[in-house]
């Protein structure tokens, strides 16, 4: 008897009970923390929660109608339509820009490529952080070379690429957001089967598996000073994939196949603006009417904030290939203050008396929820107390330090660099160490005095205080894999320090050697030995 086909997608609905169910998605454990948050929420302070009505109130009528209008009128018209630009071929454009002698240019250059017409300096000033923007290019192979359904055919083949790992298989159906991941490898059968059966294909880190995605990112990150990631989502004709939601990151949505349409949304309140937390799924009711509904085609470039709802769906004509380049989690005010401000305390508790006070007596009788609604003078006096300790605490905040404690983030955070040419001659990947006629021949590097180096990228180097030591950690060690190496550091000897801040401001200039301020030309070919040996370093020549 001749066997009926069954798809993987329909494998997948008829799980036995006892097979590993799918791996859980963030979105549904944000979902969990705000429940609990919902749940917890009688603990609040009353005080804050009044007086956080109270100020909505008065936005609201300082907001007349008019202007409610006008603002969201604003929004709505964040269009740039450019009639066939011409660029030339990514591939070109990545070669050219490995000439350029300063990676902090090559990063605005390439960013510049990624949102153009608008000027970067305009972007950052009146877009950035604040509306989206859609523009569109009328011109399909704008983006040619970065990635391709053709690219993710080939990953799927020849990589290890694993269901929940570094691929998601999901639907939207009747308002309904499912993910549908077996267990195990990803292989060209289950996934095309998926997709056939309407499911949508989202790469969660195409930079692992593509040296194009990777160079684009690792020159990138140095635009942002923040990690710069990417999703890849491929989406069936006619179908949706994922439901309204807003993120965490800064989205910068590049249409590389077929089109889509997208439809972007105000956040609701100002608590969903900027938020520090990527949102759960949304009900269409909840969402409102859209601030921007455009369809995407290959070529074009929809930028969103964080905060911003967002859903796209494909049209019947046409699939949909798009890459998601995304960076500034976690990268606000806020997030340097929860470094600052613990380490401001301890200090201040080591230095000033007044934070070593004993609380009164009786504070607990007037003070805390359950006393929120008390008309006592003693809370006034209090709440003074407090104040006054918090305006003293600025004057002990080691803000150099707790930068430096993000600056460490970062470059666990970041690619390692996907080197030019002339960087790998001229480094230690390229040296020309070998096993050749039965023997090694030149092992070990020919530095002296004369040799001209410097650091390999503007930011692939932080020299940091660690309490009686001081480390450099460094970014070329790192993985391809988001924190697949612990952070890389190492201990600098005292004589050294300075040698290695002079190398890191010298940037991009080359130095020689022998003008390193270290004591001897020994300690100096030793310290230039060492940042070569890791990476950190090259030369003006080969070596």
């Amino acid at each position: 008897m001749e066997s009926k086909h069954m798809s993987a997608f329909a494998l997948y609905q008829n799980l036995k009970p006892d097979q590993p169910p799918p791996a859980k998605k963030p979105s549904v454990q944000v979902e969990v923390k705000k429940k609990k948050k919902k749940d917890n929420a009688a603990f609040k302070l009353k005080v804050k929660v009044q007086a956080k009505a109270e100020r909505k109130k008065m936005r609201k009528k300082l907001l007349k109608p008019s202007q409610k209008e006008e603002n969201q009128k604003e929004v709505s018209h964040n269009q740039v339509t450019v009639e066939c630009v011409s660029a030339e071929p990514l591939e070109t454009l990545l070669a050219d820009l490995a000439k350029v002698n300063n990676s902090r240019e090559r990063a605005s250059k390439l960013f510049q490529w990624l949102i153009t017409p608008i000027p970067d300096k305009m972007f950052f000033r009146e877009t950035w952080e604040k509306k989206p923007i859609f523009v569109q290019r009328k011109n399909p192979d704008y983006y040619k070379g970065l990635f391709s359904t053709a690219e993710l055919d080939r990953i799927f083949r020849e990589e290890d690429v694993q269901y929940g790992v570094n691929l998601d298989v999901t639907s939207y159906t009747n308002g309904k957001r499912e993910t549908h991941n077996p267990p195990g490898r990803v292989l060209p059968y289950t996934a095309w089967d998926f997709y056939e059966s309407g499911c949508s294909l989202r790469m969660l880190n195409p930079q692992a598996f593509s040296s194009t995605v990777w160079n684009v990112l690792s020159i990138l990150q140095e635009q942002f000073g923040s990690m710069a990631g990417a999703n890849i989502y491929l989406t069936p004709p006619g179908t949706q994939g994922f439901a309204p939601h807003y993120d965490d990151i800064e989205a910068f949505v590049v249409q590389l196949e077929g089109k889509k349409r997208w439809r972007v949304y105000s956040p609701r309140s100002d608590d969903e603006v900027l938020p520090v937390l990527s949102s759960p799924n949304f009900d269409q009711a909840d969402i409102g009417k859209p601030i921007l509904d455009v369809v995407v085609e290959a070529g074009d470039l929809i930028y969103f904030p964080r905060g911003f709802i967002h859903q796209g769906n494909c049209l019947p004509d046409a699939h949909s290939l798009h890459i998601t380049i995304s960076s500034y989690q976690k990268n606000s005010w806020g997030d340097l203050l929860q470094k600052l401000v613990p380490a401001a305390l301890e200090v201040a508790m080591e230095e000033d008396v007044e934070f070593r006070r004993g609380l009164p007596l009786d504070y607990l009788t007037y003070m805390g929820v359950q006393n929120s609604d008390k008309e006592d003078p003693r809370r006034a006096k209090f709440f003074s107390r407090i104040d006054n300790l918090m305006k003293r605490l600025t004057n002990y905040a080691p803000v150099d330090a707790a930068v430096d404690q993000k600056a460490k983030d970062f470059i666990h955070d970041c690619l390692p660099p996907a080197l030019t040419p002339d960087e790998l001659v001229t480094s230690v990947q390229g040296a020309p160490t070998r096993w050749e006629g039965g023997q090694v021949k030149d092992v070990g590097v020919h530095i002296i005095t004369q040799t001209r180096i410097r650091i390999l990228r503007a930011q692939c180097a932080r020299l940091c205080n660690d309490g009686d030591a001081v480390h450099l950690y460094y970014t070329t060690d790192n993985s391809r894999v988001y924190h697949k190496e612990e952070l890389k550091s190492f201990e600098i000897k005292p004589e050294y320090t300075d040698a290695v801040e002079f190398l890191i401001h010298s940037y991009p200039g080359f130095v020689t050697v022998g003008s390193l301020p270290c004591e001897s030309a020994q300690d100096r070919i030793a310290l230039a030995e060492l940042l070569f040996e890791k990476g950190i370093i090259h030369t003006a020549e080969p070596v």
